[in-house]
């Protein structure tokens, strides 16, 4: 459990990562309920923080009018401008924490022209409090500002304060990453049974090998390199597999990063 802070914390959207970010905060002891405020247009997601004793609200504007000290911005980089528009006459120069991604730290400044804004990228593990987060300050916040905001994210997952231009890479790959590992489960497990396994089997071997891998890599610290020579005896299966996977995969990965990273741009120009 993390040490809680004193701040009052407002969550603007409840939907996946932002419903995911206001419970886990709560969960690991960080915010306590009775400081956390949470903002949804749907009453059914607010239901679920009602229940769990945090203040809720229908609109953005009635969360503000409560006077929290740091305001976190959970909703779709394509309604963020409108949200922003309907909310800068009372965001003053509050704190504002943004996952948008795409959207610059300038352009949310210049939308809350007093606020102190900090950008971040989660991914969707912090669901499970086991994800990754970077964090980018703007031009008008301090270093207590951005040591607050990795307070909050650190009970998340691990966190890391960078630029912005490395924070679009990290939302890059962090945060496409548990679709990349989702799919290459999904392609061993078909692999599988192509080769003649049950379906079931194959796809129970497959994420229970995942979760000890992860366990591992974590827990000892290994480079993922130096595991993977664990595994793979000269002349032998693994180093037949490998040949033909290592190529196609590593080109695959980088294509996909810049691929995301390039759609990421074309978010930030409208």
């Amino acid at each position: 459990m993390g040490e809680c802070v004193s701040q009052r914390v407002g969550v603007i959207g409840a939907g996946a990562m932002g419903g995911s970010i206001a419970r886990g905060l709560v969960e690991a002891g960080v915010v306590g309920v009775s400081q956390l405020l949470v903002a949804d247009s749907d009453e059914s997601r607010l239901a679920a923080f009602s229940e769990l004793g945090a203040r809720v609200f229908s609109d953005g504007a009635d969360l503000l009018a409560e006077g929290p000290d740091v305001v976190i911005l959970a909703v779709k980089p394509q309604v963020l401008g409108s949200v922003m528009a309907e909310l800068a006459p009372a965001m003053g120069e509050r704190l504002v924490v943004s996952i948008a991604a795409g959207v610059p730290v300038c352009a949310i400044e210049a939308a809350l022209p007093a606020a102190r804004v900090v950008r971040v990228m989660p991914n969707l593990p912090v669901q499970v409090r086991s994800g990754a987060t970077a964090v980018c300050a703007g031009s008008r916040a301090g270093t207590d500002d951005v040591s607050l905001v990795r307070t909050l994210f650190s009970a998340l997952g691990a966190v890391a304060v960078m630029r912005e231009d490395q924070l679009d890479v990290a939302g890059a790959v962090s945060g496409c990453a548990p679709a990349f590992f989702s799919l290459f489960v999904d392609a061993l497990t078909r692999a599988g049974v192509m080769a003649g396994l049950p379906a079931a089997c194959a796809r129970e071997m497959v994420e229970s090998t995942m979760r000890g891998c992860a366990e591992q890599l974590l827990t000892e610290g290994v480079h993922p390199r130096e595991y993977m020579e664990r595994v793979t005896s000269p002349g032998g299966t693994t180093a037949a597999a490998l040949y033909e996977l290592e190529g196609p995969l590593t080109e695959g990965t980088y294509a996909a990063i810049d691929a995301a990273l390039a759609r990421t741009r074309e978010l930030a120009n409208g």
